[in-house]
């Protein structure tokens, strides 16, 4: 096990790991110098939560490479994710760090779209991945868990959509971690060139449990002139897995890209959203929505950074803390100088459903542009007594009458997700954590 100073994979097993992948020079590098500055860097600072003692280093990083096998010998637990026929067509299931199942429509293939793995991307696109890994939206400098997500990454794929070209059916990806003490370090890239358009769902899901594992998430969203991307998620990681998760977005000019993030996990988790709206019209609209239980800590910011004028940005949180789970939203809107005829707005809001549980949401308005409009709502507390009693009054019992009301409350963001498949497990979450 390592310190909480120490890493104990070193220069060489990175080298070596980095050799069993055939990475390219540039990518080496790229992991040398995230182990460098792992060594070097302090954790991120989330505001108000101590995550000092937190689990960031007592994983196994190296995992055997899993077996290719056929839909029907995906499990149950992944088998319901994938919808119906239509949606299940375009779908990438990684275990632990392998890709076990693949596929991808041939007239997807013919218009030009690439959807695979990381390491196949590399190999098959080098110029494509170099560009957009960590480039504009993360950096691996930013922090020890941002140089340690390079250093050992492991998992990950890749998602392109030419010029002019429109995806009508959502591409999925399915992250199944099984191995009870894995670290996973996985990355996804999104890229859209102009006027293109692509929905994109992805879940995390342990069936893992009992010894500490890690979850290092990246993902990075590039979308083009006049191309939107609404990009889904559900993370269903476990009590033992403590999560790291990143995922930011740029917008090209008139860009759009739509969140729908369901945080589901059990274990103590830090979740950062942040969108760069840099072109002239481009829009955000981020929408989240968590429930906490047992000792959990959470901590969530979702930022928008509204640089081109006439932008748009949409923050939507919502979360549900029972126990003695604690949840804390930062919702941050910024409008930077020049950003003329900007709209920026958030609203946050959590529920708390026992006396021990704790909420607290911190919106933040940074305007550095006179002609512009912005807003936010927040709130913290209890299940509303008028609407118990409304629905208690037409003969529902006060435990049920809770529940709807939580998932009236969670609604928005799960009537978003375009996967029924998707949608119905969050709703079976959402559900389960609620009881």
């Amino acid at each position: 096990m390592m310190s909480a100073e120490t890493i104990v994979y070193d220069e060489a097993y990175v080298r070596e790991f980095s050799k069993s992948r055939n990475e390219p020079e540039w990518l080496l590098q790229l992991r040398l110098r995230g182990l460098a500055l792992s060594n070097e860097l302090a954790l991120p600072k989330p505001d108000k939560t101590n995550i000092r003692n937190w689990n960031f280093n007592s994983f196994e990083h190296t995992v055997e490479q899993e077996a290719k096998i056929t839909r029907d010998e995906l499990p149950n637990e992944v088998l319901d994710l994938l919808g119906n026929e239509e949606e299940a067509g375009n779908v990438i299931v990684q275990k632990n760090a392998s890709i076990v199942h693949q596929e991808l429509s041939e007239d997807l293939k013919n218009k030009g779209v690439i959807f695979t793995d990381l390491w196949t991307a590399i190999q098959d696109h080098p110029d494509l991945v170099k560009k957009h890994f960590m480039a504009d939206t993360v950096q691996v400098d930013e922090h020890r868990l941002t140089a340690l997500h390079v250093a050992l990454l492991n998992g990950g794929v890749f998602l392109y959509v030419p010029k002019n070209v429109q995806v009508d059916v959502p591409l999925q990806a399915i992250f199944w971690q099984e191995n009870a003490n894995a670290g996973l370090f996985n990355h996804v890239i999104i890229v859209t060139e102009d006027n293109s358009s692509v929905t994109y769902v992805e879940n995390y899901l342990s069936t893992n449990a009992g010894e500490p594992a890690i979850a290092n998430i990246v993902s990075e969203v590039y979308a083009g002139n006049n191309s939107k991307v609404l990009y889904g998620a559900v993370d269903n990681l476990g009590e033992n897995v403590t999560a790291y998760i990143k995922r930011n977005g740029q917008t090209g000019k008139d860009g759009r890209i739509e969140w729908a993030l369901g945080a589901m996990n059990d274990g103590n988790t830090i979740l950062e959203n942040w969108t760069k709206c840099v072109g002239d019209g481009s829009s955000a609209d981020a929408k989240m929505v968590t429930v906490g239980r047992g000792e959990q800590r959470q901590n969530f910011m979702v930022r928008i950074d509204q640089i081109g004028k006439h932008s748009d940005g949409q923050i939507f949180a919502h979360g549900v803390m029972k126990d003695s789970a604690t949840g804390i939203f930062n919702g941050i809107g910024k409008i930077d100088k020049g950003g003329k005829k900007a709209n920026a707005e958030q609203t946050s809001r959590i529920l708390m459903l026992s006396e021990k549980a704790r909420g607290d949401t911190n919106p933040i308005l940074l305007i550095e542009e006179d002609d512009v409009t912005a807003g936010h709502a927040a709130s913290v507390g209890q299940v509303d007594d008028l609407q118990l009693y409304y629905l208690m009054s037409r003969g529902i019992t006060r435990s049920n009458a809770e529940r709807l009301i939580v998932r009236g409350f969670l609604e928005p963001v799960v009537a978003t997700l375009p996967i029924e498949g998707v949608k119905q497990a969050l709703e079976g979450i959402i559900e389960r954590k609620i009881q």
